[in-house]
């Protein structure tokens, strides 16, 4: 039976929900913004998170309030049906993929619901144990780039393994210093971005150096051109993919055949199109690891939690939130996680969030 199949049966009772805003200042330039959705019924309450990314649709979301009925599904498959059905943004969201994002905190919470209703967790239900999760911390080095967000965290957590986020501006001596901490397990070109904040057009030469430079590292979203192509055709083995993965028909249209990509739960979005991605995988022998989109609450432990049971041994972008602070605290878990989910639903504890 599929994965989703397994869990699209689990009963489900739903009596409303309720939308939560969250907030954190990330520097002078940035604030982040999430919404959590509290969904309840039968005296449990399930929790999922929004990771759209501009704070406009955030805030039209938590003024219009609870306004779907979700109280008709029977099943957790069929209330993932409702809530595909509907139009989730109160206002047209600022960017078309944020209909994933909300899509996945809708039903993670749905999940995380009919779980805890069974008495059971997404690990008992599927049968799959929970295992240490290997992490990264995702990181880009300013502008002009310098080692020193990479530096300040070694010296707290010697131990720390890193994806970086190569930009035209890293000369041959900031890499230099990268390689001699030994500690790039990946790095992520940002070919598929346009019109934001972390574009990276294809750069030949930015791509000749950082692969030749990291040879063991895995080559993140690359820019695939007349130019870059034959760069990187060498290192194909290495290359995986992140951006464009959506669904099973986004991996197959692939220009060749990966050895591993970015199963990232927000953005496949409905459930079924994330446990389809998981069998696929495991049917085609195609490595995977998970990746975060800055989540603020309970959606940074549900991919630690997804890890955990589906590819705890990659270079998972799954650190806990702290660790993209400026100054990461002390005492933070290091590489790698101890499983830590709670006794029933989909939630990972232990304040690793």
């Amino acid at each position: 039976m599929a994965t989703y199949d397994r869990i699209a049966e689990l009963p489900v009772q739903i009596e409303g929900y309720a939308v939560e805003g969250l907030e954190r200042d990330v520097s002078s330039e940035f604030t982040r913004l999430s919404t959590v959705i509290r969904m309840r019924g039968g005296g449990e309450e399930g929790l999922g998170e929004d990771v759209t990314y501009d704070a406009l649709d955030h805030v039209a979301l938590q003024d219009a309030g609870p306004v779907h009925d979700l109280t008709a599904a029977r099943t957790l498959g069929e209330l993932c049906e409702l809530v595909e059905g509907l139009d989730l943004f109160p206002t047209p969201p600022v960017r078309d993929v944020s209909n994933l994002y909300r899509t996945w905190a809708f039903e993670s919470a749905a999940l995380d619901l009919a779980l805890r209703q069974a008495g059971t967790t997404l690990a008992g239900h599927l049968g799959r144990e929970p295992r240490p999760v290997t992490f990264v911390v995702s990181l880009r080095l300013g502008e002009p780039p310098t080692i020193d967000p990479v530096s300040r965290r070694l010296e707290s957590y010697p131990t720390l393994r890193f994806k970086l986020d190569p930009t035209s501006s890293w000369d041959d001596a900031l890499i230099a210093e990268l390689v001699a901490t030994g500690a790039v397990d990946s790095v992520d070109f940002k070919g598929f971005y346009k019109g934001t904040v972390v574009d990276q057009p294809p750069d030949p030469d930015l791509y000749a150096r950082v692969v030749e430079a990291f040879p063991d590292a895995w080559i993140e979203d690359p820019a695939l051109t007349d130019e870059t192509d034959p760069v990187l055709e060498p290192h194909r083995d290495r290359i995986t993919w992140d951006a464009p993965i959506h669904s099973v028909a986004d991996v197959e249209a692939l220009p060749f055949p990966p050895r591993m990509v970015n199963i990232k739960p927000s953005r496949l979005g409905p459930l079924r199109e994330l446990f389809a991605a998981y069998d696929y995988c495991e049917e085609h022998g195609i490595g995977a690891y998970g990746g975060g989109q800055f989540e603020l609450g309970p959606g940074r432990g549900h991919i630690q939690y997804l890890a955990s049971l589906f590819h705890p041994d990659t270079p998972n972008d799954v650190a806990p939130s702290d660790y993209n602070l400026a100054e990461p605290p002390p005492g933070l878990p290091v590489s790698p996680l101890e499983p830590a989910i709670e006794p029933i639903g989909f939630r990972w504890s232990g304040g690793v969030g």
